[in-house]
């Protein structure tokens, strides 16, 4: 019972009666109106023995400068609702709806409070469960993914090292990771700001552990006019292209009704902290500086269902890329 009610709720805590390796960790975003305040506020839980040993975490990325801090808390200074996505880190408190910070030392202080208004997530279902479709209901999987916000609108304001930031009428995404580990090598991007205001891509592509082998696996979604358009390795969709330079990304992915095209232009960025079988000391180099060009065409009759640069995209360009190149035709 609990197995299911926490599938159907990915956005709940998934740590209870866990033992290691075990992560957990939401992902914030938020950029103000002028776009010049972009910052990435990561809350979770480690509970692997190595490195700093189980704890808390409150993880932060300036997207501007690149600067990140890492702000431990001991574990019993984390707390989470049972029937809901509602969890405290020391003094901080973190739901789909609200956070609040207060984290006084330190580079990358932040103190203050923002709302979310409009929050729409990936769509759940007994048989498609979020973002994840079938296979969040397998239990090895290495590593789980949930979206809870395409894209909402920010009520508030931060102190951040002293520094009043208003992102009142700013924009804001919301998504999660929870498991053993990151995978060996993966593609991640998203971005809400496109010249159409509602529109959010999210998009990543992973080598995934199963049954002693692994996969190049990939999850896609293009949310655009209340429509989401996903290509995913459980919807039948294809890697018709991937190449990764120094400079971009080029991914073109299929299904039987539709083409998307990603082109994204990789930027400099900061380097996070993240999940290991041992620890939560792996790097993850990732900006939140990217653009992609991003076109949704019809397949068989090239009609263009949407064409839009999106602006502040968040890029992870991470692990022994060899392994997910290895695949691609292109």
């Amino acid at each position: 019972m609990q197995l299911f009610s926490q599938t159907l709720h990915p956005e709940r805590y998934h740590g209870r009666n866990k033992t290691p390796p075990f992560f957990e960790g939401w992902y914030f975003k938020l950029v103000d109106t002028s776009e010049t305040h972009r910052f990435a506020i990561i809350p979770g839980v480690s509970l692997n023995e190595g490195g700093e040993g189980p704890h808390a975490f409150v993880q932060i990325l300036d997207g501007a400068s690149g600067l990140t801090a890492y702000h431990q808390y001991e574990l019993d200074d984390f707390w989470a609702a049972q029937d809901a996505f509602d969890i405290t880190i020391g003094p901080n408190r973190f739901s789909t709806h609200h956070i609040a910070l207060d984290i006084a030392q330190g580079p990358l202080s932040v103190q203050g409070d923002v709302q979310f208004t409009n929050v729409t997530g990936w769509p759940v279902t007994p048989t498609s469960p979020g973002i994840m479709g079938w296979y969040a209901w397998v239990p090895f999987m290495e590593c789980y993914h949930g979206v809870l916000s395409f894209d909402h609108t920010i009520q508030g304001t931060l102190r951040i090292d002293g520094m009043p930031s208003d992102f009142s009428g700013g924009r804001g995404y919301i998504e999660k990771d929870w498991g053993k580990a990151f995978p060996s090598a993966w593609v991640w991007q998203q971005t809400n700001h496109f010249e159409t205001p509602g529109v959010c891509l999210t998009a990543s592509i992973a080598m995934i552990p199963w049954i002693g082998q692994t996969f190049r696996g990939f999850i896609v979604g293009l949310w655009h006019n209340g429509i989401l358009y996903r290509f995913a390795t459980y919807t039948g969709a294809r890697t018709e292209q991937l190449t990764i330079t120094d400079e971009q990304v080029r991914w073109i992915v299929t299904d039987r009704l539709y083409r998307l095209e990603m082109l994204s232009q990789r930027s400099e960025g900061g380097e996070l902290r993240g999940p290991s079988i041992a620890d939560m000391r792996r790097r993850v180099p990732e900006t939140l500086n990217a653009l992609v060009q991003v076109r949704l065409t019809t397949r068989h009759e090239g009609k263009i269902l949407f064409e839009g640069t999106g602006r502040n995209a968040g890029l992870e360009v991470a692990g022994e890329l060899e392994k997910l190149l290895a695949d691609s035709p292109g």
